[in-house]
């Protein structure tokens, strides 16, 4: 899953005694009634943030995970998280462009004109 908005708050690493790190991202979304999202980053994912400053606009991919708690007074609780893996920055006008792979312009000149002509020969081959 994935969500999409602006960086309003990145928190420092915290660090646990158990050795458990996580850090946090508050993004705000970009919809008609803006959402401030907390999505956790765990373990080596908190590194993710190092290149990202607030006020970035971002694509951040997630999974929500759910728990079950009991208290002592053995009242049973449920509890969601949303979890980051993965944190790509958007241009001005929305997403960067993955890089696509395009046929090199100065092709070989040997065989140029088959190349451009490769359904012309079955146009006329047609049926109807």
């Amino acid at each position: 899953m994935e969500l999409q908005g602006t960086i309003k708050k990145i928190t420092d690493i915290q660090t646990f005694a158990s050795g458990f790190q996580k850090r946090e991202m508050i993004l705000l979304t970009e919809e008609q009634y803006p959402q401030p999202i907390s999505i956790e980053f765990l373990q080596d994912k908190a590194d993710l943030l190092n290149n990202y400053r607030e006020g970035e606009k971002v694509k951040v991919s997630i999974n929500i995970r759910g728990r079950e708690w009991t208290s002592p007074q053995n009242e049973v609780k449920y509890f969601n998280s949303i979890v980051g893996w993965r944190v790509e920055k958007m241009d001005a006008g929305g997403f960067d462009e993955p890089t696509v792979a395009r046929p090199a312009q100065n092709a070989p000149s040997g065989n140029t004109s088959a190349q451009s002509d490769v359904f012309a020969e079955d146009e006329d081959d047609l049926p109807f």
